[in-house]
C-alpha cells in the first residue's frame, strides 16, 4: 500500500497538471498559455509520467518477491527498501524531464506560437523550434528505451517468474488465488505501457489527431481507471 500510495500520488499531480486548464481552455475562444506556464506544465507532465514507469516496475519486484520469495519478504521489502525504491523512482523522473526541458527551452522559437495539442506536451512543443530537432528527438527515444521500454522488460521478466513460480502450485484454487493477487497491476501495468508505446516509441511518425486521443487517455483516462481497478480488486 505504500507504493500503491504513491501511484496514486503520481495519477492525481499527473492530472492536475494539465486537465483543470485544458477545460477551462474549451470554454475560451482565444486559448492562451504563458511561456513560464508551458515549461511548467511540460515539466510536470514528463516527469510524473516518467515516475509512474519506474514505480510500476519497483510494483512488479514487489509482486515477485510476495510470490516467489515468500519467506524473505519482510527482510527484501523492508520499509527503508521501500523508501528508497520511492525516492528514486521520483528523483530519476524527474530529473530526466529537466534534461530534457533544458534542452529543449534552450532551442529558438522564432515561428508561430501555437501548439497544436490540449497542453504543453513535449513533442507538439518540439515542432515550433526553428532549428534542427533532430537531437532532441534522439534524446527523447533513448530516454524512452531507458525509462519505458527497459523497465517494460523488467515487468515481463518479472511475471515470467511469478507465473512459473504459479504453475508449481498444485491446486488450481491457489493458483487462482495467488494470480489474482498480481491481477490489478497487471491491468495497469497493459493500460499504461499499450498507450506509452503508441505515443513515443516513434516519434516522427504521428498523426496529430490520434496523438490527441491517446495522449487525453494517457493523461486523463488511465489515471482515472487506476483507483478503480485497484479498488475493484479489493
Amino acid at each position: 500500500y505504500f507504493l500503491l500510495s504513491n501511484l496514486s500520488l503520481v495519477d492525481i499531480w499527473a492530472t492536475s497538471s494539465f486537465v483543470p486548464f485544458m477545460l477551462v481552455n474549451f470554454l475560451k475562444t482565444q486559448r492562451i498559455i504563458s511561456f513560464p506556464g508551458c515549461a511548467l506544465q511540460m515539466y510536470l507532465t514528463l516527469a510524473l509520467g516518467s515516475t509512474e514507469c519506474l514505480l510500476l516496475v519497483v510494483m512488479a519486484y514487489d509482486r515477485y518477491i510476495a510470490i516467489c520469495k515468500p519467506l524473505r519478504y519482510p527482510e527484501l521489502m523492508s520499509g527503508q527498501t521501500c523508501m528508497l525504491m520511492a525516492v528514486l523512482s521520483w528523483g530519476t523522473g524527474f530529473a530526466n524531464s529537466l534534461l530534457h526541458s533544458i534542452v529543449i527551452w534552450r532551442l529558438p522559437f522564432c515561428g508561430h506560437n501555437v501548439i497544436n495539442h490540449f497542453f504543453c506536451e513535449i513533442l507538439a512543443v518540439l515542432q515550433l523550434a526553428c532549428e534542427d530537432i533532430s537531437f532532441n528527438v534522439l534524446l527523447f527515444m533513448v530516454a524512452t528505451i531507458v525509462l519505458s521500454m527497459t523497465p517494460f522488460l523488467l515487468i515481463c521478466l518479472s511475471y515470467i517468474y511469478i507465473l512459473a513460480t504459479i504453475l508449481r502450485v498444485p491446486s488450481a484454487e491457489g493458483r487462482r488465488k495467488t494470480f489474482s493477487t498480481c491481477s490489478a497491476h497487471l491491468t495497469v501495468v497493459v493500460i499504461f505501457y499499450g498507450t506509452v508505446s503508441f505515443m513515443y516509441v516513434n516519434p516522427k511518425a504521428k498523426d496529430p489527431v490520434l496523438d490527441k486521443i491517446i495522449a487525453l487517455f494517457y493523461g486523463a483516462v488511465i489515471p482515472s481507471l487506476n483507483p478503480v481497478i485497484y479498488t475493484l480488486r479489493n
